[in-house]
């Protein structure tokens, strides 16, 4: 939907939910898409959504129920929680299992076995399953519905057999298993409608099949569906028995959850951050990792200190101090979004680190070359010191050598011991640059105190 038209959407459904008009409401959403309703309950504080979503139930269920698997787990769960188990269930019904599974982990344990008990049994045996699995792994986001047939499956009795179990989410691929239900080939959809109908399965498929088992970290799941361009990646279990399936839509739903966490760890915050968070709730997400930044920031303000002599016999140090630690800063975090990337597709180990390590310092040492004798010659024209142009230039060299250094290293050994290399990258990779930064150019200036005096 487009800004202005969300704008005008907003503005209507706020005026009519305060109406009471809930009619006016139904007409005003009933064609929207699902995920444009998502888009307008983002903008409404939690009242509001209720009572659209309310309505969305009372007016057309499976709408309602397409809402909220678009909705983030987080958000479905709250809205959830303030209607009757017997609604909760209907709802479900209409929820695919892989999408019932991560909102109903969110409610609390009572109401979550009330729901459990309240549904049919397939859909609720679906559910405990897919709960069984650990969060963020392939079993716990994989769909149970998917076409798989036996491999003496001939063509014409495939095509039967689909089109009487009738569509699934996963309706891309046909997979095949032997008489174990062991998957041992993967059919397309193209492939069945030109093969001669009497020709069996296992001598149309494809027997090298891209597949996960159920406790691949969801990442690469996601990785193994881009790199090898498919739309559906099969999931096996420890016997390579196939168990489920994992959809492109899902895998675009992980990609952009990973991506938000990976943008909100490296900027310290929690990644379950709303923006229609209360201001006493931000605070409480916040706090604690501003808390933690005081604590890595803290080896700076002791280096200064401990040259205040310095400064105090030549001021004009003070001046530059912040420029210094905000480029080691900058040119850090830089470096550090690379290798977090590179380390999030998979892409950058500790054997491959040399090259990286390599290029990064050189691009460091040269951007250091540059910018230091750029602000060496600025700090001349303007103080009229080229002493003091020179304890620029030769800080801002070291700092940004030691930035593409750590911001190469840190990461690499937040991954070594199991600690996401997105936490923490930035605070740590900060207090280095600043302290580093900040005893360079007032070492340098002790150093060469009696030239600038």
């Amino acid at each position: 939907m487009k800004l202005e038209a969300l704008r005008i959407a907003n503005r209507s459904a706020r005026k009519f939910i305060d109406m009471g008009a809930l009619t006016r409401l139904w007409n005003l959403v009933k064609n929207f898409h699902p995920v444009d309703i998502v888009s307008l309950m983002d903008h409404l504080v939690f009242r509001e959504k209720l009572i659209l979503f309310n309505t969305l139930y009372e007016k057309e269920k499976e709408k309602a129920a397409e809402v909220l698997s678009e909705l983030e787990p987080e958000d479905s769960a709250q809205i959830l929680k303030e209607l009757p188990v017997e609604q909760i269930s209907g709802l479900f019904h209409l929820v695919p299992s892989d999408d019932v599974a991560p909102i109903l982990d969110l409610l609390p344990e009572e109401m979550k076995e009330s729901v459990l008990a309240s549904m049919e049994e397939k859909p609720s045996e679906d559910v405990k399953e897919l709960l069984h699995y650990e969060e963020e792994t392939a079993g716990r986001i994989m769909s149970p519905d998917f076409y798989a047939l036996n491999h003496n499956t001939n063509i014409s009795d495939a095509i039967t057999a689909m089109q009487l179990e009738g569509d699934v989410e996963s309706a891309f691929y046909l997979y095949v298993v032997d008489n174990e239900d062991h998957l041992v080939g993967v059919v397309s959809l193209r492939q069945l409608l030109f093969a001669r109908p009497n020709t069996p399965l296992k001598e149309i498929m494809t027997r090298d099949v891209i597949s996960v088992r159920t406790e691949t970290d969801q990442e690469e799941v996601a990785r193994n569906v881009a790199d090898y361009n498919i739309v559906a990646i099969p999931v096996v279990d420890s016997e390579n028995i196939l168990v489920g399936v994992v959809t492109v839509d899902d895998v675009i739903d992980i990609i952009d959850k990973e991506a938000t966490e990976d943008i909100y760890k490296m900027l310290s915050l929690d990644s379950t951050y709303r923006i229609q968070d209360s201001p006493i709730t931000s605070i409480k997400k916040r706090l604690p990792f501003l808390m933690i930044s005081i604590l890595t920031a803290s080896l700076a303000p002791f280096v200064v200190n401990y040259f205040k002599g310095t400064i105090q016999q030549f001021i004009t140090l003070a001046v530059f101090m912040p420029l210094v630690a905000a480029l080691g800063g900058i040119a850090g975090n830089q470096t550090i979004a690379i290798m977090v990337r590179e380390i999030a597709v998979g892409q950058a180990n500790w054997i491959s680190v040399r090259k990286a390590l390599l290029k990064e310092i050189l691009v460091g040492i040269g951007n250091g070359i540059i910018l230091g004798s750029v602000l060496a010659a600025i700090s001349y024209f303007i103080i009229g010191n080229p002493i003091l142009g020179l304890v620029l230039g030769l800080a801002i060299i070291i700092n940004l050598f030691i930035a593409a250094l750590l911001g190469t290293l840190i990461p690499l050994f937040l991954k070594l011991i199991h600690i996401d290399p997105a936490l923490g990258s930035v605070n740590f990779l900060t207090m280095c640059t600043d302290t580093i930064g900040l005893l360079a150019f007032l070492g340098l200036g002790t150093l060469f105190l009696k030239y600038l005096i």
